[in-house]
């Protein structure tokens, strides 16, 4: 476990310290069923993980930083070291990537998966909403994000998908981010709490009433708050252009 997260290390920019879940809970399981696990095999041959949501049958949305030579996605897990019969273990066929990504600046952060084969629906395994694109999703409210990322600066990462409540910020609180883009991105976290997303949380969905509103993205290597997600809406028209040529 130690070794996989050296890995992961190598595979979030070097910003990221972005992102587990920090002072958040274990979840009840199976109650995300649009929770997905990726293991990724990096350009350089290493392992690492990322979070991600399925958003159809086919589709795994996540972070365009999760990006690796083979990535393997596992559904209707919660712990990643005990399988269930509701596992369903899928390989990723293509990995589309936001053609505006800026791997410097972290803008467009966001990739879609398309599954070699369709995940069956079933009580553990479910797709979940995504915004319009005229949603933006304000300040001031209360979200989740979910993963099974580290549980502080000294952790391993977590077996078992756990979950924060997370305040959305103005933009102002992010502006010590030199290419934060409030239009394209979110500001999550009060700066007053102990919560935050941290790493192998990247690309795990941020919930607001049941809708996926965000993608981790990045944050402080000391897992303190703000950590940045990527803001979906703005891309619904480029997600459903996809979703419709397959």
């Amino acid at each position: 476990m130690q070794a996989l997260l050296l890995l992961l290390a190598c595979l979030l920019p070097p910003e990221a310290g972005a992102v587990e879940i920090i002072s958040g809970i274990e979840s009840k399981p199976h109650s995300r069923p649009y929770m997905v696990y990726l293991e990724i095999v990096t350009n350089e041959g290493y392992i690492a993980s990322c979070g991600g949501f399925l958003i159809s049958q086919e589709f795994v949305m996540t972070a365009a930083h999760c990006k690796g030579r083979k990535i393997t996605v596992t559904l209707g897990a919660h712990d990643m070291k005990q399988e269930e019969s509701t596992w369903q273990k899928l390989e990723v066929s293509e990995q589309i990537i936001h053609p505006n990504y800026n791997t410097y600046t972290k803008l467009n952060d966001i990739m879609l998966l398309k599954l070699q084969m369709k995940a069956k629906l079933t009580h553990a395994v479910g797709t979940i909403p995504l915004p319009t694109w005229s949603t933006f999703i304000p300040p001031g409210r209360i979200c989740r994000a979910a993963s099974w990322g580290k549980t502080g600066v000294m952790e391993l990462v977590s077996d078992t998908l756990r979950e924060v409540k997370l305040r959305l910020m103005d933009a102002a609180a992010c502006d010590h981010y030199s290419f934060y883009n409030h239009n394209l991105q979110i500001c999550v976290g009060n700066p007053r709490k102990a919560r935050s997303a941290y790493k192998g949380d990247s690309g795990g969905p941020l919930l607001c009433a049941g809708v996926a509103q965000g993608i981790v993205s990045y944050g402080p290597g000391d897992a303190k708050p703000l950590a940045v997600f990527t803001r979906i809406s703005p891309y619904v028209p480029w997600i459903n252009k996809i979703l419709k040529n397959i």
